[in-house]
């Protein structure tokens, strides 16, 4: 069997369980249906070990708040709404400010927090197709929305994510998965060594919550230049303002070309494993961790500031305020429909 499935505990609403999808590649990875989160991905480095590459928590107890987002799928709209509302078709929608004034990840209970169900699709590329029904009003989004994400385990030694959604109202959405990736390990510290490239010529300026100002500004010349590829901590503590805003990247950044494509790479020179991440959509934030709590998680490890990298793909961040960005606003009975995969390497 190419799938397991194992009882993690007990939320209000019901059973939470821990499936493993063992690719023949040798890609291992484990995925919650309390909200679709990745809590471990493993694979083998150049001298043949093990190494689990993301960050995770011990306990279903620690999952229930998941500060930070450990690994969790992140919906009806990934990232910052201004003041928490926007206009659509005329009508001014108030949804959940969860960060101050604003909305981030989908408000109070986004889909991260929600249990999806599952249907198990075993074989030579094991799947998980998880579901659920966001109701019209669901923290204050319009439509209800059917979605489903399915997580295959590919025979190329890929993690790839299909996310698919149809509303029966004119909405937003806006899907992502926050894993936390650490190549070196999820237990080795910081990042600041990893070699990390992104095919991407323009970036988003932040204000100070952490949200695009409207700006598109080329990367040349400043710390956002990952077209070659560099340490992640070469620039991270970069005397240039927004970096020093945020304590290193929390950006978004366009990404070049149309279609299904290759966003970047990441690399661990310590352990040879390499990440391709390909998506379809227009964009995607680097965090490198910058407000990651210290304190002990997932098998007794030590995490804390910049021990791990987010690569969150996207449409452009608080877009519906923004109306010459790529935005999140999907029509009544079209489908919301992107794919994105992480493949791994070993070198």
């Amino acid at each position: 069997m190419a799938i397991t499935k194992e009882l993690f505990g007990q939320v209000e609403g019901g059973e939470v369980y821990k499936y493993t999808l063992c690719g023949k590649s040798g890609l291992t990875v484990e995925i919650l249906n309390l909200g679709g989160i990745i809590r471990s991905i493993i694979t083998k480095d150049k001298n043949g070990n093990d190494v689990d590459v993301v960050l995770g928590r011990e306990t279903l107890e620690e999952y229930k708040d998941n500060k930070g987002y450990l690994g969790a799928a992140v919906g009806r709209h990934a990232n910052r709404i201004e003041d928490s509302r926007f206009t659509l078709n005329g009508i001014e929608y108030k949804v959940g400010a969860n960060e101050g004034r604003n909305s981030l990840h989908g408000g109070f209970i986004g889909f991260g927090k929600k249990l999806w169900s599952v249907t198990e699709a075993d074989g030579d590329e094991p799947s998980l197709i998880m579901s659920l029904v966001s109701p019209d009003g669901d923290e204050g989004f319009p439509g209800t929305l059917s979605v489903t994400m399915t997580y295959t385990v590919t025979s190329k030694n890929s993690l790839k994510i299909h996310y698919f959604a149809i509303s029966d109202k004119d909405t937003v959405c806006n899907m992502t998965n926050h894993s936390y990736f650490n190549l070196s390990g999820h237990d080795s510290g910081t990042v600041y060594d990893q070699i990390l490239q992104l095919n991407s010529s323009f970036y988003t300026p932040n204000c100070s919550e952490c949200m695009p100002t409207g700006e598109v500004d080329s990367v040349t010349g400043t710390p956002f230049d990952f077209r070659v590829p560099k340490p992640i901590g070469q620039d991270i503590n970069a005397d240039f303002e927004q970096i020093e805003m945020f304590g290193g990247y929390d950006h978004n950044f366009a990404f070049d070309g149309r279609g299904f494509r290759l966003f970047g790479t990441a690399k661990s020179l310590e352990t040879g494993i390499s990440m391709e991440i390909y998506s379809d959509q227009s964009a995607m934030q680097l965090y490198t961790a910058n407000a990651l709590a210290e304190g002990v998680y997932k098998g007794g490890a030590h995490y804390g500031k910049h021990n791990a990298f987010c690569l969150e793909t996207q449409c452009f961040p608080n877009a519906m305020k923004h109306s010459h960005f790529p935005g999140p606003v999907l029509k009544k009975n079209e489908a919301y429909d992107t794919v994105t995969e992480y493949l791994f390497k070993t070198e």
